[in-house]
Parts: C-alpha cells; sequence; structure tokens
C-alpha cells in the first residue's frame, strides 16, 4: 500500500505517490543493510561499488520470495566470498540442526570452494555417511549433481541439491587426481554425534582416544563428560583427533581449548575496524597428562583454531598432514522466520600470530601413509603412529621418574 506526500512551494502544489517496499524487496535490503554493517572487508565495498549494487537491485521486479532470494544471491556474488551467501530455508533449518548437534538427511559431504579456481570441492565427509563409504575423500571435486554442473550451482546450491529425503538417491560426480567417475549415492540420516571416545591400550600404558567430527553447541559439555570418563578409566595420555572436521561453532571450539590450557592465548581475532580482540582460558584445564592432535587437510575453521592454540601453546604436537586454511569467521543472522545469511565478519589469528586463510597449519609431524577409511579402527595407521609417538613420551617420563625416585632414595640414604 502506498502513501501520499505533500509538498507545499511558492509556486505550486505536488502530489507524490510513494510506494512502500514489498515485504520481498524489504528481504533483499534487509540482507544489504547486515553485510554493510558486519562485512569484515569494507575495503571491497568501493571496489565493487556495494551502494550502487544496492540501487540496481532494488529496481528490479522483486514480487515474491524466491526473486528476493535469487536477486540477494546476485548481490552476494561481486563479494567474492564463498562464506558470506544466502541460507534459503532448507539450508537455513541445515545448519541449525546440524549447530544442534542432530541428525540430516544427505550423503554426509561437507563442502567448500577452491580459492585459485572456484571449483566446488569436498573439505571433508562425515563418518559413516554414504560420501565416505564410496571413497570419498578430502580434496575430492564435485563436478555436477545430477547433471547439473556445479560451476553453474554455486556452493549453496550445490550443498541443496546433495540433501534431500532418506532413500532417494542422487547422482554425483567427482573427479579426483584428474579421474573423472560417477557415484549413485542414496542419501539417509547420518549420525552428527560429534564426540566419540574409547580406551586404548599400547603396552603397559593407557591411552584415551577422542574424536571431535564436528564444532557443535552441545560438544563443550560433552567433551567435559568425555574427559571426566577416560580419566576415571585411568588413561594416562590422550589422542584428540580432528581429522575431517570442518568445523562448526568457533565458541564451541574455543571452549574446547579452554578445556586443556590454562591461562594461555587462544585465538585473536580482528575484526573489519583492524581491532583484535584476545580470547584467554581460564585458570585450570580439564587434562593435564601427554596430548597428540591428528590433523589433516580436512581439519578447517574452528578445529584449526583448537589445533592452533594447542601447537603454539606447546600443549600438543600436532600429527598427520596440512590443514584446509581457513582462517575467517562468519555470523549467522535470521532474514526472516524461515532463511538467514551467513556473513564473515572477522579474520584470526593462531596464538603465535599466523594467518592460516588459504594456508592452512603445518603439523610438528607430517605423516605420508594413507588415511583410514574409518578414523579410530584398528588398520588406522596415523592412530597407531600417534599411539606410538604417546608410548614413548610416557616411557621417558616414567624413566625420569623412576630416576627421581632413586635419587630420593640415595639422598635419604646419605642422611641416615
Amino acid at each position: 500500500m502506498g502513501f501520499m506526500i505533500i509538498i507545499l512551494t511558492t509556486t505550486n502544489l505536488i502530489i507524490t505517490d510513494v510506494q512502500a517496499l514489498s515485504d520481498s524487496k524489504q528481504i533483499v535490503l534487509d540482507a544489504w543493510t547486515l553485510v554493510n554493517e558486519g562485512f569484515y572487508d569494507p575495503e571491497k565495498f568501493n571496489e565493487i561499488g556495494w551502494k550502487k549494487i544496492r540501487q540496481k537491485t532494488l529496481q528490479k521486479q522483486i514480487e515474491s520470495t524466491e526473486e528476493a532470494y535469487l536477486a540477494i544471491e546476485d548481490m552476494l556474488k561481486p563479494l567474492d566470498d564463498p562464506y558470506t551467501r544466502l541460507l534459503r530455508p532448507k539450508d537455513y533449518e541445515l545448519l541449525k540442526s546440524s549447530n544442534l548437534g542432530s541428525e540430516i538427511n544427505g550423503v554426509g559431504i561437507q563442502l567448500g570452494t577452491d580459492e585459485t579456481t572456484g571449483a566446488i570441492k569436498v573439505i571433508s565427509t562425515l563418518g559413516g555417511s554414504p560420501a565416505e563409504e564410496a571413497g570419498i575423500l578430502s580434496g575430492d571435486l564435485i563436478e555436477a549433481v545430477n547433471g547439473q554442473l556445479t560451476s553453474e550451482l554455486g556452493l549453496a546450491n550445490t550443498a541443496s541439491k546433495l540433501r534431500g529425503e532418506k532413500g532417494t538417491k542422487v547422482l554425483v560426480m567427482i573427479s579426483s587426481d584428474g579421474v573423472t567417475k560417477e557415484i549413485d549415492l542414496e542419501r539417509r540420516s547420518v549420525d552428527l554425534r560429534p564426540v566419540r571416545t574409547k580406551r586404548l591400550r599400547e603396552e603397559a600404558h593407557t591411552i584415551g582416544y577422542l574424536r571431535i567430527t564436528q564444532f557443535s553447541e552441545s560438544v563443550p559439555k560433552r567433551i567435559e563428560e568425555a574427559l571426566v570418563e577416560l580419566q576415571e578409566k585411568e588413561v594416562e595420555a590422550i589422542i584428540l583427533d580432528l581429522r575431517n572436521n570442518s568445523g562448526g561453532l568457533v565458541s564451541s571450539g574455543i571452549a574446547v581449548a579452554d578445556s586443556f590450557l590454562d591461562e594461555s592465548l587462544i585465538v585473536e581475532t580482528q575484526n573489519r575496524n583492524g581491532i583484535k580482540d584476545s580470547i584467554v582460558s581460564q585458570t585450570a584445564s580439564l587434562f593435564e597428562g601427554p596430548m597428540v592432535t591428528l590433523v589433516n587437510k580436512g581439519t578447517a575453521s574452528a578445529s584449526e583454531i583448537l589445533a592452533g592454540a594447542l601447537q603454539d601453546n606447546e600443549r600438543s604436537v600436532l600429527i598427520g598432514k596440512q590443514t584446509y586454511g581457513k582462517g575467517v569467521i562468519q555470523s549467522l543472522k535470521s532474514l526472516n522466520e524461515t532463511s538467514g545469511i551467513a556473513i564473515t565478519v572477522a579474520s584470526y589469528l593462531t596464538p603465535n600470530g599466523n594467518n592460516i586463510q588459504d594456508r592452512g597449519i603445518t603439523p610438528d609431524v607430517i605423516l605420508d601413509l594413507p588415511e583410514a577409511q574409518d578414523f579410530g579402527n584398528s588398520e588406522d595407521t596415523w592412530l597407531k603412529n600417534a599411539e606410538i609417538y604417546l608410548t614413548s613420551i610416557l616411557d621417558i617420563d616414567e624413566e625420569s621418574n623412576n630416576k627421581l625416585n632413586l635419587d630420593l632414595e640415595i639422598i635419604t640414604t646419605d642422611v641416615d
């Protein structure tokens, strides 16, 4: 509905009919405003003519929610940031569900984009998912979904097409090391159980295995419970497995780092104004024994924050391969009751000041070994290497303690 503005001048009377923004156009304007207020690189706005983009977008015919979504997606493209993106209702609901640590229906692929080519690639596959069982690996490129090229679909639409009703199938074209093949995957409920533990026996020592598959809202509390459980089982050391953990809630990753560090810098975040915010752990850690952390090229975002904090504070040795290299942080905002927008609002630095965007974190010990199809099983050679490493540390500590006890006995004898 419009409203009338009456303008009186010395010569005439002008009556103008001004139309209020439709609900659909208001969604577009809200999206523009949220990005304008929060995007971490405002210099980009000048490069692309951000205000002119708003003007041109609002001049379009936008009379439905679908037209609004298409307009927002077109509006965001010039930012050239795959992480600042519209979340349509299905994607928005999925993201909220995964952050709560429940189940989703899909094939279990976590996607990203290649910074050089823009191609859609696999960051990681979820444990026990159809994608993992089919042998899809981190770094594989998704060329097409059900015959539609991902270069035309883009990241969000590719992810959306991979999801669907349980029991339905989706045809995925995968490119790996120059070889292209089609894989028929059946969608099913994928267990997002984010924290998994078990006790390992290695010769004379007991080691705890702690795997985090993603950082959802419930993870910090589950880690606390897991550490209590493992220590009740008298574990002497812990293997933290962050392989194929593509991130999730940054706050969750920081809270887990807090569980292992004493009054130490976890991460520094830098916002659009260049202001750094230092996040420091609390006074007491929940476990103080030796640690090894397993990482690979599927280790990204919040899991890289955790790995970087443990490595830079010399709390844990990192073993595996170079991590993914996602050093920017997104904020999730609602557009209406069913959709949202993810906006890159900050970058982060590890405690030693390292910016890992597009670089990743280099492990202390690099493993040139095939990765297991099922992380944590008896055939997992990476896990076996971590066990051997921890056992050597425990043996050295044991020898040192024995020597100390022997020295004390000698001192006591001399005094007598």
